[in-house]
């Protein structure tokens, strides 16, 4: 028990947090979270689809037929800062010799769609831009790209950074999301949604930005758009700790939270009421020229789950039929094992255990191989309940000190990019609650600082790992030209 005093208490209820969900939360600091318990990993055939040319085209004309009379919505996680992407750019401010990255940079500067903006607010300081990029010594093309007193992209959400340049235009993150859902997310009544997750303090420049250029987007595609945002709740930050895990207090005395990481994002999807939801982060976009790809494996994996939800409705009513038979029964067991890739822990399992098992949110993620990229993967993992399933995995929840688990993540011929299509409305046309499918297992804790101080802060269940990992997960394999995500400020120049 946390002896909360009348202050705590307070603070809590001012910012919407329960102490008992605290409290419960915080119990995590001294019994730690479950490492993943890999049991195999995936292939394809073995938890991934890989479609044929001919199943891509079908699967792109299905969607066209069974999207004309759904909701659709893109949601976009958009409210991280972009600082990490100027990591070698911060050193270059802080360091008397540049590295050859922050020459890169220097080199290349004229080819980054920031360029003209940089040059005239280099300029209106009164300093010839030209001899600011020549002179090694100077410190202005790095400190006016990345602070306050020049465009900030240090301290701006990616989502407002200016992305791609092309020969009429340059394109922010969020526009290039405008375009890709007039491509592939438009609904039957030609409206394109769009959902962004962002921070309190940039909601005005996201809807500043919106609003001077979705009229240009509109007339081109004769689509209309309906934007919508929300703000990761202050309720879904998690309380820090002290090392010797009591509750962490500042100077004053009061009690500390953090944002509790993108798994808190799964209140916000919970909010989100459609038939059919894109989940795409916010930095993975490409050049109109090269959106093809994209467009094409996003209607086709669109339309395969929009088919096997009709699908899994159509047996759910079965099972709910007195009368059913018993090859009947064997259709539905061979649908859930084989097309759903759900694991049974005997070989024919009762009605009531298929009906359960059935009804759940459902989703496909796409997944590209496996090329050395940082992050998450598709796996085979049993719970600490021992039902085995389809699941994404991070490197954190690795034990890596356990060479199977290891070796697992380290042999792994697939990716996950967080490319994800969701359903998540019942037979009945009730949405599920998305937080009774939330493994409360699967956090992490990692050591933060704060006034000086260490500190240990806890994330939530990722909201593509932990978050859903009760939901319905099928992998379906995706051609790599369809991954351009930008994590460091160089990724643009692959582009070009």
């Amino acid at each position: 028990m946390i002896d909360f005093t009348p202050q705590d208490l307070a603070f809590m209820s001012q910012r919407g947090s329960e102490p008992q969900s605290v409290e419960k939360q915080f119990a995590f600091f001294i019994s730690g979270f479950d490492f993943a318990n890999i049991h195999r990993n995936v292939s394809i055939g073995d938890g991934i689809v890989k479609f044929s040319n001919d199943e891509v085209e079908h699967w792109m004309r299905v969607y066209d037929l069974l999207s004309q009379d759904k909701e659709i919505i893109k949601f976009v996680p958009a409210s991280g800062a972009a600082s990490r992407m100027f990591k070698d750019l911060y050193e270059a401010i802080q360091s008397e010799r540049l590295s050859d990255k922050a020459k890169l940079y220097l080199n290349r500067i004229k080819d980054f769609a920031f360029f003209k903006d940089l040059q005239e607010i280099i300029e209106k300081k009164g300093v010839s831009f030209e001899m600011a990029v020549k002179d090694e010594k100077s410190k202005i093309p790095f400190e006016y790209l990345l602070e306050e007193n020049g465009l900030n992209y240090g301290n701006l959400p990616k989502g407002l950074l200016k992305f791609h340049k092309y020969d009429d235009e340059i394109r922010t993150a969020t526009e290039e999301h405008l375009v890709e859902s007039a491509e592939y997310a438009r609904s039957g009544d030609g409206v394109c949604r769009l959902h962004f997750t962002v921070s309190p303090n940039h909601l005005e420049k996201f809807n500043e930005l919106v609003s001077q250029v979705k009229g240009k987007y509109e007339k081109r595609f004769g689509v209309t758009y309906q934007i919508t945002y929300s703000i990761q709740a202050p309720s879904t930050d998690t309380l820090a700790a002290e090392l010797n895990n009591t509750p962490f207090r500042d100077k004053e005395g009061n009690l500390l939270f953090r944002p509790g990481g993108h798994g808190a994002l799964i209140n916000n999807l919970n909010n989100i009421h459609a038939d059919l939801v894109f989940v795409k982060n916010i930095d993975n976009v490409i050049t109109e020229d090269k959106l093809e790809p994209t467009i094409v494996y996003k209607k086709a994996l669109a339309g395969y789950l929009l088919h096997l939800q009709e699908k899994s409705y159509k047996y759910q009513k079965q099972l709910m039929d007195s009368k059913l038979c018993n090859s009947c029964l064997q259709e539905i067991i061979d649908f859930a094992k084989w097309e759903l890739m759900i694991q049974f822990g005997t070989e024919n399992p009762t009605r009531e255990e298929l009906l359960n098992k059935l009804h759940r949110p459902m989703r496909i993620c796409g997944v590209v191989k496996n090329e050395g990229e940082p992050g998450g993967g598709p796996f085979w993992v049993t719970n600490r309940k021992g039902d085995t399933s389809l699941q994404i995995v991070e490197s954190s929840q690795i034990d890596m000190n356990n060479p199977k688990q290891k070796d697992f993540m380290a042999s792994a011929s697939h990716f996950n990019p967080v490319d994800m299509f969701c359903c998540y409305k019942d037979v009945n046309g009730k949405f599920f609650d998305l937080n009774n499918y939330v493994d409360p297992y699967t956090g992490f804790i990692s050591e933060k600082s704060y006034e000086g101080r260490t500190l240990a802060a806890m994330e939530l269940p990722g909201l593509w790992n932990g978050a859903m990992a009760d939901w319905i997960t099928i992998f379906a394999e995706v051609p790599l030209s369809t991954f351009n995500p930008v994590k460091t400020v160089f990724d643009f120049l692959k582009r070009i």
